[in-house]
């Protein structure tokens, strides 16, 4: 999946600190990123590639050796040869962990654009020194980084599988899994029951936690369940939500392991006999 950077080890500790010329820098504009990509592989400035005035960077994380910054404040000109992407292409490029990282600055870049003021009092928000985090010095209002759960769900009936596409995605070819967002007092379970039933309006029943997957894209902890339908299987598709439901009987699932996303192992692991 996205976040499987092995060798390379991924480390979020947070620690003020000032960046070395060598230091990565990443840099978003509306969500995309400044970045060089050739023959599929993705590059970033480096801090003494981008020469302006009153630069905001602040520390995001490191990869195994490899420090991360973010540039907080607009960009004046690019640097000569980086342009900017859309988010999308961190599913593609290598090396793999250059692409996590740039999903998940973006995910933290996002996440101090929405928090320059107080929710509470309307003050500027400043950052903290000890952590990932921001205050208002006025109300004490705290603020961390932004994560929320959701779960992904492998229906099965015996040797079939439930899969599905979603409404309003002009452009979307490929089946995914029953999925949606935990609700305030809700268990990962019970969002399980609640989604299916509310997408394809099917009972479940020996809900099992396969893992779990950071995926930025969406701010999302995403974690995997398989269950199996308890009692009808005729489906009643919520129209709003998704275009298809279908079940696939095990040797016909159209869909292969991408490397990428927890959906698309969940669908091999059940296709290849291991769920």
């Amino acid at each position: 999946m996205i976040q499987d950077i092995r060798p390379e080890r991924y480390d979020n500790h947070y620690v003020e600190q000032l960046p070395d010329p060598e230091d990565w820098l990443l840099v978003y504009r509306g969500g995309d990123v400044l970045c060089k990509i050739v023959e599929g592989k993705i590059t970033y400035p480096k801090v003494r590639e981008i020469s302006q005035e009153h630069m905001d960077i602040t520390y995001l994380f490191s990869i195994s050796q490899e420090h991360f910054f973010l540039l907080k404040n607009e960009l004046k000109k690019e640097p000569e040869g980086y342009t900017w992407e859309k988010p999308a292409v961190f599913r593609q490029v290598s090396p793999r962990y250059l692409g996590f990282a740039g999903i998940t600055g973006q995910q933290l870049d996002s996440w101090y654009r929405s928090n320059q003021f107080c929710g509470g009092c309307g003050s500027p928000m400043v950052p903290d020194h000890k952590e990932r985090m921001v205050r208002c010095e006025s109300c004490g209002n705290l603020v961390y980084p932004k994560i929320c759960p959701g779960v992904i769900v492998a229906v099965t009936d015996k040797n079939r599988l439930l899969l599905t596409k979603y409404a309003n995605r002009p452009g979307t070819v490929n089946y995914a899994l029953v999925a949606g967002f935990t609700e305030i007092g809700e268990t990962l379970e019970e969002t399980v029951q609640r989604e299916v039933m509310e997408e394809v309006g099917l009972k479940v029943k020996n809900i099992r936690y396969y893992k779990s997957q950071p995926w930025s894209f969406s701010s999302t902890l995403l974690c995997g369940f398989y269950c199996e339908v308890d009692g009808s299987t005729d489906i009643r598709l919520d129209t709003e939500e998704l275009a298809v439901a279908q079940w696939f009987e095990r040797e016909e699932i159209p869909l292969e392991d991408d490397g990428i996303s927890l959906t698309r192992e969940m669908i091999h692991q059940f296709k290849t006999g291991k769920q």
